[in-house]
């Protein structure tokens, strides 16, 4: 059998797929091996590898199509949390049949973990918690937590309650994410910005408010401006469930900027 046009068979699935570079923008073809009785997703530097770069737990991870981010018409980008913080692997193959099954097979994967956990369980309740699609992405300008600092252009992704800006879009790290939690809990967001705060010149400014911060934002448009406002109110208008609360405990909110680990990592991740 031909491994990079293997499909999803017995629980398991292998190939190569391109993969972006954690520290460069360049793609290197990586074997992958996605296993299911292990619950695990691995990727290889090399073939010959004895111990795989990465291993992620099927259980923790999400895939969606991202053409138009990666700028290939097969483009998969995969998201997980690791030590408190999101990580994203961007990655693509020649075929687009290929990535189509490198999708279903984590989502099968899931699926097939989930009937086991939940013997009881409405296949239809499952299959919302297979994969899911960002809320929203798109540009935003950024102030700082003062305020007085100049606006800089952040790309945002919202992911159910996880709030990430990022520098570029194919970042690996978020610069920093933000949990929205209940209204009930102190988490807003008002158009417009205090009294005192700068707003950038042209821009639909408004503001996200959390316990422990306040984020001063700017779009613009007021079409994209009140865009962003909605979905942000939807997500803070919903009750916060347990398990959510435990993801917000582990949250990092903001990410160092010369973490330790990046210096111990080779580019060839």
């Amino acid at each position: 059998m031909d491994i990079d046009k293997q499909t999803y068979l017995h629980g398991r699935k292998e190939g190569f797929l391109w993969k972006r570079g954690k520290e460069d923008s360049k793609f290197q073809s990586r074997l992958f091996i996605l296993d299911e009785e292990e619950n695990v997703l691995k990727y290889f530097v090399k073939p010959e590898a004895k111990e795989p770069k990465a291993s992620l737990r099927l259980s923790e991870i999400n895939a969606t199509f991202c053409p138009e981010k990666i700028g290939n018409p097969n483009g998969l980008q995969i998201s997980y949390v690791k030590d408190g913080t999101t990580r994203n692997l961007y990655v693509y193959s020649d075929d687009g049949q290929d990535i189509v099954d490198w999708y279903n097979a984590i989502r099968s994967a899931s699926y097939n973990r989930l009937k086991i956990a939940y013997p009881g369980a409405n296949d239809a309740d499952l299959v919302e918690l297979l994969t899911r699609e960002y809320v929203k992405e798109g540009y935003l300008y950024k102030s700082g937590p003062k305020g007085k600092e100049a606006y800089r252009q952040r790309w945002f992704t919202l992911d159910d309650r996880r709030l990430m800006y990022y520098t570029d879009p194919l970042d690996a790290h978020p610069k920093g994410e933000v949990f929205l939690g209940y209204k009930n809990d102190g988490y807003t967001v008002r158009e417009g910005l205090p009294a005192g705060i700068p707003k950038m010149n042209g821009g639909c400014s408004f503001t996200l408010v959390t316990p422990n911060r306040e984020y001063y934002l700017s779009a613009t448009s007021e079409e994209d401006q009140q865009s962003w406002m909605e979905v942000l109110k939807k997500t803070t208008d919903r009750v916060l469930y347990p398990q959510e609360q435990s993801a917000a405990a582990k949250l990092v909110h903001k990410r160092p900027s010369k973490p330790l680990s990046s210096i111990k990592e080779k580019i060839t991740s």
